[in-house]
């Protein structure tokens, strides 16, 4: 036990040497979640000058076969991003006692891991707000990737927003699938959304990672409003994407580099873990009111004025 605190006091706080990434599935440039944290990767390689070992699984097989080879080439800190390498972190981890490890969106307990999750509730919130502002039909809607409860808290802070804003928008939330390929079907992702279209709905949240650029192409087909999620969409379809909602997978991966520490780590609004992209490609769709209105919820939550209900520790969502 010594030699472990030893070892986690020396760890705490140190930069790391030599990291590595591992990516989901989906690929590194799925221009959603992979891609965020890619570019904290980047970011920390040209701040160091020291360059990021990176591998992309086929498959979730491929996971725990990548995490001990980095272990064993001795490449320090090692980051897992994403929630279906949990189980591979968890086998890893105690092999490799003196490597460090992150995981980004799942929480794996043990001493060498650093745990990075997000309060996804809190700026789905906000989005919530703007979707409802910007909706002409009172219909809006969400498309979501595999059926978890992490993306199922997506859902239940977008309505929370919408429905504060305005009381009477209908929310549509669908769910791709229950499986991992939920996150890399684009034409399913655009089957859906089309299928919220024909019900009214014109703003569609896509919460799908590589799916969700199926949902975006179909808004933008059908004239209706997209709203990216986890890197900056809004260029993909200028003028068709309301705002994307941010989650900064690349916050975690830099902290994770520069700062390691063991433990969980949630980032929020508060803690820059979460915001909503504004740039040339959507200041036409957003209005001073909008804006003002988004700004003042984002405030709020941050400050913990408003506590969002967060379906997954609290129970179901009231407003879905």
């Amino acid at each position: 036990m010594r030699a472990v605190l030893a070892a986690l006091a020396l760890w705490a706080g140190a930069a790391a040497a030599d990291p590595a990434i591992v990516y989901s599935t989906g690929g590194k440039f799925d221009g959603s979640f992979n891609e965020a944290a890619a570019a904290g990767a980047a970011r920390w390689a040209a701040d160091t000058g020291v360059a990021v070992a990176e591998f992309e699984p086929r498959d979730v097989g491929q996971m725990a076969q990548a995490l001990r080879r980095f272990a064993r080439d001795g490449r320090d800190p090692v980051a897992a991003i994403g929630f279906l390498q949990a189980g591979a972190l968890s086998d890893v981890a105690p092999a490799f006692p003196d490597t460090r490890f992150a995981i980004i969106d799942m929480v794996v307990d043990a001493p060498n891991v650093q745990s990075f999750v997000f309060r996804e509730h809190e700026g789905a919130y906000v989005v919530g707000v703007l979707a409802a502002m910007a909706s002409e039909s009172g219909v809006i809607g969400m498309v979501g990737g595999m059926d978890i409860p992490l993306i199922r808290r997506f859902g239940c802070g977008y309505a929370l927003g919408a429905r504060a804003t305005r009381p009477d928008v209908e929310v549509i939330v669908t769910m791709t699938g229950d499986t991992p390929a939920a996150w890399s079907d684009p034409a399913r992702g655009a089957e859906l959304a089309r299928a919220q279209i024909a019900r009214g709905a014109d703003v569609i949240l896509q919460a799908a990672g590589g799916t969700g650029i199926g949902v975006l192409q179909a808004a933008a087909d059908a004239g209706v409003l997209g709203v990216g999620t986890d890197s900056n969409q809004n260029a993909l379809h200028p003028g068709q994407v309301l705002t994307s909602l941010l989650k900064r997978t690349d916050v975690a991966v830099e902290e994770a580099f520069t700062a390691w520490a063991p433990g969980v780590r949630s980032l929020g609004l508060a803690e820059g873990g979460m915001d909503w992209a504004r740039d040339e490609h959507n200041a036409a769709l957003i209005t001073p009111e909008m804006a003002a209105a988004a700004d003042a919820a984002f405030a709020a939550i941050a400050a913990g004025e408003i506590v969002v209900h967060d379906s997954s520790a609290d129970g179901p969502c009231p407003d879905l």
